[in-house]
């Protein structure tokens, strides 16, 4: 141990026992919470840990190297010095205290993602004002960052009682040992930059097991690194014309009209009239709600009775009984919904670079002649929502918190104001709130005669799970079943005002969710926790209808369009579901990493790492089971995500393309 560590590393030794521990601690408390859904098989258990002390010992050689250094050319005749001393307790200080934050950030993040950090924590540090005020709703913030320093004040009382502090002073280590010493150090972080990544750490099927073998810290600054994913780069590809040609074909039929048949492109005339069928254009509210899994719904099983007004509306609209969302996140479901589009890997397009400009459902709106705003009862800055609807045409009606729009962006911009809102927390104001915004504003374009499509963002449905008191028989704070109560109650308030308005008549409402409250699961996708309601009420000429076919979120407006009649020009993936053959039924879902397409109660999940996993998928109990591949299936598969990909970096996503 004296030539791993000499007297001179003591500390460092120190330093780098208790991120073991700690990060033990942290393992062995996720294997507890989740324990049913972890595979507990002897050797896999085993490996899963041993995995996960490997990369433990990667992730600290990086904190570990600037002290490493310090203490290698550091002077001997300098030790004990008064700069040796302060340049030593604030080193560990600070380096104790970032182990500890990590610490608790890793408890926090599992709870609400059941995942290691990953690109979300990343995003977080750029939004701080939501995430700490979140945290601060969500948890006893005074008394975690109490308990945190004691603990970092306690190590480090702890440490000098045992003389590590006087060791290090007081060594007379000499420079060659040190260098002996230093040397493992240095070649594990030489490893760990070159030849080690994070995606190694997924051995198993089984997700949970991969999530404990990470370490938290090392995932963040993977996922620091790799926020996005060129397809063609990662991904199990196919021949582009091949591909192009496959996704083209999923649209053959006498109402699409491609532009330029021969280009690798999808831009298209699609035709929705006919003698008999007329174009109408009523108005359009869309509320896309925020984590509203399909299980919260009595519809779908949920014995709880807390969405009483969607079950309601379920039997009064076009209900889709079987549609899936395309991703995790709220910007994934923006993604899908506005652009129409599959998953592409990595960051949602809402929060890339080159994302205005874009051909979105908003531009089939323009055509028609619609005025297009985006809801949002926080400040749209968050996520980078102001300039992805900005930037594609959408006039901003957000909290507004002093983030300005880019100066590009020519659109207009409403305040949400102080005496408009009655309640408020870390996400923006409550789901009344902004409906009595919206109200507000359809009002004022319906004295211009113009009709309007309003994207209203919610919520009320997110942790910390905050809501105006006395609205609903659950408490505020008390947990997801309030917040889904209150999302739902406040749904039915809405819908009440607004048949009072003279407007409402020629209003269509769509209503879907934008991810579910939770994805996680122990397959490598989760097929169930991307189930979502969607519906489309008060649609004229309409009778109620469940539908139960296959379908995606990228289907609604396409399906919605094409049941107002419209003829227009297309860049969209969505199809009508409403006309869907067997034979066309699908739907994608993906995290950033993963992609999957299902159909049949089949699917096949696309990674990084070029693989191509099909399985059969047993619905009754959400189960995953490895089938041979059909070069078919896989060959679709492979299409959709291929081209999407493409046409986003390769500029075909853009408006007018031909």
């Amino acid at each position: 141990m004296s030539k791993i560590f000499p007297t001179r590393f003591t500390l460092l030794k120190s330093y780098i026992g208790l991120f073991l521990i700690l990060s033990f601690i942290v393992r062995v408390s996720f294997l507890i919470w989740n324990f049913s859904e972890v595979d507990k098989g002897g050797f896999t258990l085993i490996k899963t840990f041993g995995i996960g002390f490997l990369f433990d010992i990667a992730t600290i050689s990086f904190f570990a190297i600037p002290y490493l250094a310090y203490l290698l050319f550091f002077p001997k005749r300098f030790y004990g010095s008064i700069v040796d001393k302060i340049i030593t307790y604030f080193g560990f200080s600070i380096g104790v205290l970032i182990i500890f934050f990590s610490f608790f950030g890793e408890f926090t993040f599992w709870d609400e993602f059941q995942r290691r950090y990953n690109f979300i924590a990343v995003d977080y540090l750029i939004y701080t004002y939501e995430v700490v005020k979140n945290i601060n709703e969500s948890y006893p913030l005074p008394i975690l960052i109490s308990a945190m320093l004691v603990l970092v004040l306690t190590s480090i009382f702890i440490t000098y009682k045992l003389g590590y502090f006087n060791k290090t002073f007081k060594s007379v280590t000499t420079f060659k040992p040190k260098l002996l010493a230093a040397i493992p150090w240095f070649v594990v972080v030489f490893i760990g930059v070159f030849f080690v990544t994070n995606k190694q750490a997924d051995f198993s099927e089984n997700r949970y097991n991969n999530e404990l073998a990470k370490s938290g810290i090392y995932s963040f600054f993977a996922a620091f690194r790799n926020n996005e994913l060129p397809y063609n780069e990662f991904y199990k590809t196919i021949p582009k014309r091949e591909a192009f040609q496959t996704v083209k074909t999923s649209f053959l039929s006498s109402r699409n009209t491609f532009e330029n048949p021969k280009k690798n492109a999808i831009y298209r005339t699609v035709i929705n009239t006919d003698s008999i069928q007329k174009s109408i254009k009523p108005n359009v509210i869309f509320i896309c709600i925020e984590s509203l899994s399909g299980d919260f719904l009595s519809e779908f099983g949920n014995k709880n009775n807390i969405t009483p007004i969607l079950d309601s509306l379920a039997n009064k609209s076009l209900f889709f009984q079987n549609l899936y969302a395309t991703g995790t996140r709220t910007v994934r479901g923006m993604e899908a919904i506005t652009l129409s589009i599959p998953p592409t890997p990595g960051r949602s397009i809402v929060k890339r670079k080159n994302n205005q400009g874009l051909f979105t459902i908003g531009e089939v709106f323009k055509q028609k002649g619609y005025e297009r705003n985006f809801f949002y009862g926080g400040d749209g800055y968050f996520d980078n929502m102001n300039t992805y609807f900005g930037g594609n045409g959408f006039n901003i009606v957000d909290r507004g918190r002093g983030f300005l729009l880019d100066k590009n962006i020519t659109t207009t911009r409403t305040n949400i104001e102080d005496d408009e809102v009655t309640f408020e927390n870390a996400w923006g104001v409550c789901d009344m709130d902004i409906y009595n915004k919206v109200l507000k504003e359809a009002d004022k374009a319906y004295e211009t005669g113009k009709p309007f499509f309003d994207f209203v963002m919610t919520t009320s449905n997110h942790k910390p799970y905050t809501y105006p008191e006395d609205e609903i028989d659950i408490p505020s704070g008390t947990g997801r079943n309030g917040a889904v109560k209150y999302t739902d109650y406040a749904i039915g308030q809405f819908i009440k005002k607004a048949q009072q308005k003279p407007w409402f008549k020629n209003t269509v409402f769509v209503i879907m969710s934008d991810h579910c409250a939770s994805s996680a699961g122990r397959w490598e996708l989760d097929v169930k926790n991307y189930h979502i309601p969607a519906l489309i009420f008060n649609l004229p000429n309409q009778q109620p209808e469940k539908i139960n076919k296959l379908a995606s979120q990228i289907d609604v407006f396409p399906t919605l369009f094409s049941a107002l009649h419209w003829n227009y020009k297309s860049n969209l993936f969505g199809n009508d579901i409403m006309s869907m053959q067997p034979q066309d039924e699908r739907a994608f879902i993906g995290n950033y990493r993963k992609l999957g397409y299902l159909k049949d109660n089949k699917i096949l999940i696309l990674d990084e790492q070029k693989n191509a996993n099909f399985y059969s998928w047993n619905p009754s109990d959400n189960s995953l089971t490895t089938i041979p591949s059909e070069e078919s299936f896989e060959k679709k598969s492979i299409s959709f995500y291929e081209v999407s990909d493409d046409l986003y970096r390769n500029g075909g996503l853009k408006l007018k393309t031909k």
